[in-house]
């Protein structure tokens, strides 16, 4: 059996094999970018588009600059300050540990992933023992991880307090909110 030499052809052409292969590429649409960007920013917060609309809307209404209250909402949602302040490895986990009531906001049992918190709100994880396994197991699986500038943590009693509102600098997402913005305001 002969050994072929390996085909150079991906070198030779600058486009894929096949018969549609060889068309030319178009270049993307405006409104295809800003959707792209949206879905970005939705699936990294994990939210449906109902709910991301409806924050945008609100974001909207609340004046100043759109996307930065937009981005401002997005941070402050509850399953979003729990994984900022480590009490969970990934967003999915954190809104899954909000869901199963072992987190207190202000004293008070609360199981809405979407609960805004505000400055001056105290986050606490639940005096149970199942819970408090939890946040150990997360606080150490996310040691690398900084917690942000807006917030702080109490490792050892599990209470950690909203500081202040985040600025977009310190919001983390390497979105361009701009282009959300764009693609609802048509």
């Amino acid at each position: 059996m002969a050994i072929f030499p390996p085909n150079k052809a991906f070198e030779r052409k600058s486009y894929p094999p096949g018969s549609h292969g060889s068309r030319l590429r178009r270049k993307q649409s405006e409104y295809s970018i800003g959707l792209a960007e949206k879905q970005k920013l939705r699936y990294t917060y994990g939210m449906t588009e109902k709910q991301f609309r409806r924050t945008f809307q609100q974001a909207k209404k609340a004046g100043g600059v759109t996307g930065e209250v937009f981005l401002q909402r997005l941070e402050t949602r509850l399953d979003n300050v729990i994984y900022r302040m480590n009490l969970a490895k990934t967003r999915s986990a954190a809104r899954q540990f909000v869901n199963h009531g072992h987190i207190l906001v202000n004293g008070r049992k609360v199981d809405i992933p979407s609960f805004r918190v505000s400055p001056g709100d105290e986050i606490e994880v639940k005096d149970a023992t199942s819970s408090k396994q939890l946040a150990t197991r997360a606080l150490d699986e996310t040691r690398a991880r900084l917690i942000p500038e807006w917030a702080s943590l109490s490792e050892d009693t599990f209470k950690g307090k909203i500081l202040r509102l985040p600025t977009r600098e310190e919001i983390e997402v390497g979105i361009n909110e701009q282009l959300i913005v764009e693609f609802y305001s048509r």
